[in-house]
């Protein structure tokens, strides 16, 4: 199918919709509608049930609870001392700087922090000048998310939206797609200032869940080590990093469309 007719088409589904009644399936507890599911997943898509906690596939009572399934304890290695960790397996769509208050999309598309941060002029200055990465989860990945650096949590805003997929095709053809789709914005205070960790929503993903139990802000103090979980989803999406200015230096090994493990050294911190 033509990529601009595909996306025309998505933009004519009723995402939220479709994205509730493939949640509500996800859903189901009948033992052959989940594991039919499960077993189509994993051979398509490869899945190495080896690194499962969980390893056998029916033993999962849902397909959303395979689908998030935790790995192995110390799978994968958290990056120690002066260093960034990856919060997720993945691929990196985009890294670099921010330009004032533009971020690269793809070639040739850029969105602003304002709009991204769900227009909260005051947060999105904090971010000039500074880093981004944009990370992709193919449906594939492990699907939960982690902390890349040890920080308090500071404020948590959730801003609904659109739900198209991430992938490259929509990333080059629809504009300021990371800031139109449903996203939870949370911003943490650490070592080498502020930073961002968004939880970007899309087409058939069930939902965005946290570790602390809501979309909000907890009501006592909370802070989250490096490499502990922050949250999850339920079917692919991205993560998109924001850091301060001059704080970190990615690490010039990664470019777009180099693939990550959880854990790796994504950058270098300027101070600690």
């Amino acid at each position: 199918m033509n990529p601009s007719l595909a996306v025309f088409l998505q933009s004519l589904l009723p995402q939220h919709l479709l994205s509730t009644v493939a949640g509500k399936i996800a859903d189901s507890r009948i033992p052959w509608v989940k594991n039919f599911f499960i077993h189509q997943f994993i051979q398509h898509y490869c899945i190495n049930m080896s690194e499962a906690r969980i390893e056998d596939p029916e033993a999962y009572p849902t397909f959303n609870e395979f689908f998030i399934r935790q790995l192995k304890p110390h799978l994968r290695p958290i990056a120690e001392g002066q260093q960034l960790a990856s919060p997720v397996d993945g691929t990196i769509a985009q890294i670099g700087r921010i330009r004032k208050n533009q971020l690269l999309q793809a070639k040739g598309h850029y969105f602003d922090l304002e709009t991204l941060l769900g227009h909260h002029p005051t947060l999105a200055q904090t971010f000039y000048d500074g880093a981004f990465a944009t990370l992709y989860l193919a449906p594939y990945n492990y699907h939960r998310v982690h902390m890349p650096l040890t920080g308090t949590l500071r404020e948590v805003i959730y801003v609904p939206g659109k739900l198209f997929s991430v992938n490259r095709m929509t990333s080059e053809l629809v504009p300021q797609l990371y800031s139109r789709n449903e996203r939870l914005i949370c911003i943490f205070n650490t070592a080498i200032g502020q930073m961002a960790v968004i939880l970007v929503g899309a087409l058939i993903v069930g939902s965005i869940q946290t570790a602390w139990g809501s979309r909000s802000l907890p009501s006592a103090p909370l802070q989250l080590s490096k490499g502990t979980e922050l949250g999850y989803f339920k079917l692919g999406s991205t993560v998109i990093l924001l850091c301060e200015k001059d704080k970190i230096e990615w690490n010039p090994q990664l470019t777009m469309n180099s693939t990550l493990q959880l854990g790796q050294p994504l950058a270098s911190l300027a101070s600690y």
